[in-house]
């Protein structure tokens, strides 16, 4: 009863604001468009107090049948949609204006939903989106043409890799927004963003001077218009930056100083991209425990989010060594699957993307002047002798690089040959070596400038080193080997440099080589493996450096050498 009691109560205060509620829709639509946009933006981020005003926006366009303000109504609806809804209302405004010159639609409905599908991390749909925005754009709006560009270049540097790519793009837009700024403090947003695009473009390509000065630029421009969200990004990715510097503790600084604006604004992708930093600082301290710690936070995002960049999966092989080399082997698995997942993950999504790019927005410049040659060449009737001359350099290039290909083949087999009559050699010369103590080089001695019989100690624990697969550990840094030994890393250098006759990173990649070579050699199943796993199972942390530093060593690829280990003894190359 006093549940029912409180049901009536509830109706009679709720239903003269109902009433009220359709009054006020109702006057809506007797309000200016422009009355109806600022009442829109100035309750920005209230998704239910902006709806009102967008929808009776386009009941006014609908009754008025203007395609244009019919377009922007359901434009911004789609703001406060989600997903489908948001398409829906996206691909409507296309419709209305599909085949009008309006200098906004439907350029802003495609890029609209290059945004919704970048979102959704349909990254092909939202390429596809923002290049149909950039033509439409480039036609009668520069503002939105520049805009474009800038996502594309966004997109290219954080989501693909493609980060020299996307500078140039970014390039572009700087002349653009350079002009904008001086005339109009209305572009100063864009402008920031713009600046961020470039000092973390640089960062990523480890041009850190270039990089410290366009976040000196954003860091004092958003300063000057007190943008505290796009100003704690500039501060935090310098110090990112810094840390490429070597300057950790520094690093830490910055990003700690960054941290709560960020926090404070939700930002869950700076969020992930605070704590990997952190983590790489604690890395380059050599304080294993917080790198670990925060390496963990990153992973923790991402299981919300579900998403997560190139630039930001290098944690994962870190802890798996870490694991691994503490004895836990759940933890070990944990993130090993972990990885494998994101890089399968990661390899699908951007290889396609990366051939689309490069097919439909690299060379749209070279199609267009391939048309403007063949309508230049129709226009004067140049004669077709020209065509067979590219047609016979064209086969000249191809026999020319046929040919490359038979002698480069060539060659890897003789260098496939060579190392495995290398790995046969080393192994008797080992097993003959295995009882014989170590002798130091007097000569070297006096050159050195150490100790003899420090010297003779560190090279002692080198051969440990060697002879326990120390050197499979991918975190082993000459600073971490060197606290192992409780010495002065200079003095590890100094002795690996004269000693061995090498760099300190030549010679531990040469080790895991080494024990590459002898492990594939001799392991059939190891051959099954993929690159990546590969890598991690020789002590690198990602394909590429295993992949080049097996080059640099053998001058052929690791999958070669796999390949002509399957190959049977009786077959001939």
């Amino acid at each position: 009863m006093i549940r029912i009691k409180f049901l009536n109560l509830l109706f009679l205060i709720l239903f003269p604001v109902f009433l009220l509620g359709q009054d006020t829709k109702k006057d809506l639509t007797k309000i200016s468009y422009l009355q109806l946009k600022n009442l829109f933006w100035e309750n920005d981020k209230n998704a239910p107090k902006q709806f009102p005003y967008a929808n009776a926006y386009l009941i006014k366009a609908k009754k008025e049948n203007n395609p244009v303000e019919k377009a922007r109504g359901s434009f911004l609806i789609s703001l406060i949609s989600e997903n489908t809804k948001a398409l829906q209302y996206l691909d409507s405004a296309i419709i209305y204006t599909k085949n009008l010159n309006d200098p906004k639609f439907p350029a802003y409905a495609y890029s609209g939903k290059g945004f919704v599908y970048k979102k959704q991390f349909k990254y092909k749909e939202a390429i596809d989106n923002f290049l149909i925005a950039e033509n439409i754009a480039k036609k009668n709006n520069m503002d939105l043409y520049y805009d474009t560009k800038f996502s594309i270049a966004a997109l290219r540097s954080e989501e693909l890799g493609e980060v020299k790519e996307a500078l140039n793009l970014y390039k572009e837009c700087l002349t653009y927004y350079n002009d904008k700024k001086v005339r109009s403090p209305d572009y100063s947003y864009s402008y920031q963003l713009l600046l961020f695009g470039l000092a973390d473009a640089y960062k990523a390509l480890k041009i850190t001077d270039s990089s410290t000065y366009y976040n000196k630029l954003g860091y004092f421009e958003s300063k000057a218009t007190k943008s505290n969200h796009t100003n704690a990004l500039f501060i935090l990715n310098e110090g990112a930056n810094k840390i490429f510097k070597g300057n950790f503790r520094e690093a830490l600084d910055s990003i700690n100083k960054a941290l709560p604006e960020i926090t404070f604004y939700k930002d869950k992708g700076n969020i992930l991209a605070a704590y990997y930093y952190t983590a790489k600082a604690y890395e380059g301290l050599n304080n294993k425990n917080e790198a670990v710690k925060n390496f963990i936070k990153v992973d923790s995002i991402y299981n919300i989010n579900k998403r997560i960049t190139p630039e930001f999966i290098s944690g994962y092989p870190y802890l798996i060594s870490y694991y691994k080399r503490n004895g836990d082997k759940l933890n070990q698995l944990k993130y090993l699957s972990k990885y494998m997942q994101i890089d399968s993950v990661l390899q699908n999504n951007y290889k396609e993307l990366t051939k689309k790019l490069q097919r439909e927005y690299d060379t749209p410049y070279l199609i267009q002047e391939k048309e403007n040659l063949i309508q230049s060449l129709k226009k004067e009737n140049v004669i077709s002798y020209w065509g067979i001359v590219f047609l016979i350099l064209i086969t000249i290039i191809t026999t020319g690089f046929g040919f490359y290909q038979f002698k480069l083949k060539k060659n890897y087999h003789k260098r496939f040959e060579k190392i495995m009559q290398s790995l046969d050699k080393n192994n008797q010369t080992n097993n003959q070596q295995k009882e014989q103590n170590f002798e130091i080089n007097k000569s070297k001695t006096s050159t050195i400038g150490i100790n003899e019989e420090l010297i003779n100690q560190i090279l002692k624990k080198l051969a440990e080193f060697e002879k326990t697969k120390g050197f499979l550990d991918a975190t082993t840094t000459i600073q971490s080997l060197s606290e192992t030994f409780e010495t002065n890393n200079k003095y590890v250098s100094k002795i690996v440099n004269v000693y061995k006759e090498k760099t300190f990173t030549q010679y531990i990649n040469d080790l895991r080589i080494e024990y590459a070579l002898n492990s594939l050699k001799e392991k059939s199943k190891l051959r099954k493996y993929t690159i990546q796993a590969l890598a991690l199972e020789f002590g690198f942390n990602n394909a590429e450096s295993f992949s080049t530093a097996f080059y640099k060593k053998t001058g052929i690829k690791p999958t070669y050498f796999i390949k002509q280990l399957e190959v049977p003894k009786n077959t001939t190359n």
